[in-house]
Parts: C-alpha cells; structure tokens; sequence
C-alpha cells in the first residue's frame, strides 16, 4: 500500500529554497518510525536536501528524475512515475515523501496520508495538494495538539475512499 507523509503549514506549504518549513523534532522521530523498513519515494531535489544528499538508512531508496545519467549510491532510479510505480508493484510498506510534484503525481495512488499540520504560515514555494478540497480524501484523524518550539501542530491522517 502506498503512502504519502509530509509536514505542512496552515495553508498547506512544505518547503522554501528545497528546505523544510519547519523543523520540529517530534515529526522527525514519527517519520523515522513509520518509514523505516519501508520504501521511501522522492524527487531528486528532495533527495539531495537530505543531508549530505544520501539516500535515508533502513530503507528502499528510489529517486524519481528526468535527468537520464543520475546515478548515487543506494538509490533506484526511476525515470517517470510508471516506472517507480513498476519497482514498487506488489509491495506493501510505501511512503511518498516529496517534494511537491512527485506528491501531486502519486497522490492518486496513496491510500492514506500522514499529515503533521502545523498552525503557522510562513512563506513557501513548494505545497502539498490540500485534501480538504479533493475529492475522495477525508479527514479520518484530526489529531491531538502538541507544542514544540513555540508551535502548535497536530499528527493528522487522511484517506483515499477511492481506493
């Protein structure tokens, strides 16, 4: 089953200058927990914001990209979305984890999303698709209110009733 996570700000913004918009340790810990072990399915902008540009540990790496030479260690290349959704047939721990394109893209084919919503704007230039307005998504976790760093946000979780 494929999966999206991402963390977005109160009017669905993600990222700025191929950096998150905001960095709140618990989010990161969730990530981690849920991915790990998985598949994780990302730009190759996305991938080399990671640091040091290297694909994330304990999981299947595969980068998505135009760019017909790229290669890096420890990562599948797919050249266009029917061929990452080929390296992924028949498996089950799959997690879309952005940038922007590769989430509107795939999103027709996550079941669910995890969201970490988060009650701050800041500028963006990179936005996840907001489900409140898609058909067929629906809020089926509005989550619980915590505060880190002076921000209020909530793990939420939406579902594709489509598929």
């Amino acid at each position: 089953m494929m999966n999206a996570i991402a963390a977005v700000s109160a009017d669905w913004g993600i990222g700025r200058d191929n950096d998150l918009l905001f960095h709140i340790r618990e989010d990161m810990r969730r990530f981690r927990e849920l991915t790990s072990g998985g598949t994780v399915i990302m730009g190759r902008k996305n991938l080399d914001s990671l640091p040091g540009g290297r694909p994330l540990p304990q999981r299947r790496n595969i980068v998505i990209t135009r760019q017909p030479d790229f290669t890096r260690e420890n990562i599948e290349v797919a050249h266009s979305i029917a061929e990452a959704l080929r390296l992924t047939e028949g498996q089950e721990d799959i997690w879309v984890i952005g940038g922007g394109e590769i989430y509107a893209a795939l999103l027709p084919y996550c079941k669910r999303c995890h969201i970490t919503k988060i009650d701050a704007s800041l500028p963006f230039d990179t936005a996840f698709p907001n489900l409140n307005t898609l058909p067929n998504w629906r809020l089926l976790s509005p989550g619980v209110p915590k505060t880190e760093g002076g921000l209020t946000y909530r793990f939420t979780e939406y579902i594709n009733e489509s598929l």
